[in-house]
């Protein structure tokens, strides 16, 4: 990992609910913009597939990424799907984290109803009164490759 450069994230989006993906993303964005990092972005059928995509640039991109954000949305239906894909999904970032160390921000909302994630996705602040999770997710992947590059530097 170069010590010097900023960060270069990876955004792995599940659009299944495409409005509120587009406000998680809004919040991703602008606090990349506002940490001074690059990212770029790719987009996955729905949360289940995140962690795959995950799993394919870490191994496949050859280190051209220092962290990734996972934003999407899962709603609970009528059966027993919601739990499923909730906890597998987050279970297998769980793992990709501690078993591959990879710096992972946690974006995807987890809600009975639309009007929870409104709420979880909108922007956070005067304008916004919402919670930012979008731009959540980022912070604490920037927090983890903070961490990373705090122990890979000499004398840590």
């Amino acid at each position: 990992m170069n010590m010097a450069r900023p960060p270069h994230l990876l955004f792995v989006e599940a659009p299944y609910y495409a409005h509120l993906a587009a406000l998680l993303r809004d919040g991703a964005e602008r606090a990349a913009a506002s940490a001074g990092v690059t990212h770029e972005s790719v987009s996955v059928p729905g949360a289940f597939e995140i962690p795959a995509a995950i799993a394919a640039a870490a191994r496949l991109a050859g280190g051209k990424f220092d962290g990734y954000v996972a934003l999407g949305c899962v709603i609970r239906g009528e059966t027993t799907h919601y739990d499923h894909i909730c906890a597998e999904t987050a279970r297998s970032l769980q793992d990709l984290a501690v078993r591959d160390g990879l710096a992972i921000g946690y974006g995807i909302l987890t809600v009975e109803n639309e009007a929870q994630a409104l709420v979880r996705a909108a922007p956070a602040g005067p304008g916004g009164g919402g919670r930012d999770k979008g731009g959540e997710a980022v912070r604490a992947c920037l927090a983890l490759v903070a961490v990373q590059r705090r122990f890979a530097a000499p004398g840590a």
